[in-house]
């Protein structure tokens, strides 16, 4: 593996982590919980659902290397999502009550660069693109 693959297959598996630990605090908190919070930030509080299934999903997808491109563009949809909806208004650092959206940034970084990325030798996406081109 060279240099730049294992630093892609890194920074796949750790955007993975962080957002499954992302969806697991989120299942912690109570989802309930989390729609109540969305809905006081003015975003429909159902999506606090669909965005716990996509964190926690999304990541065990990325640890595993399985559909890597489809979940950063997913990701990063939500990222801005979260930035506009959320983040903006408390700035780039946030306040007192709420962190802002640096690392939001940084993540959609991350995820863009999945997005064009060639699939790495320790993920499914390679071994299928593999199959498909026996």
């Amino acid at each position: 593996m060279t240099k730049l693959t294992t630093v892609s297959t890194i920074m796949r598996v750790v955007l993975g982590i962080l957002f499954l630990a992302h969806g697991i605090s989120k299942l912690q908190m109570g989802l309930g919980n989390v729609d109540a919070w969305f809905s006081s930030m003015g975003v429909p509080g159902f999506l606090a659902y669909i965005v716990a299934t996509l964190e926690l999903a999304g990541g065990i997808m990325l640890i595993i290397g399985l559909f890597t491109r489809v979940v950063s563009v997913i990701f990063t949809i939500m990222l801005i999502g979260a930035i506009v909806t959320m983040k903006l208004s408390v700035g780039l650092l946030g306040n007192d009550q709420m962190a802002g959206y640096e690392l939001d940034l940084s993540f959609m970084l991350v995820s863009i660069y999945l997005i064009f990325a060639e699939p790495t030798p320790l993920s499914i996406d390679q071994a299928l693109l593999k199959k498909r081109s026996a």
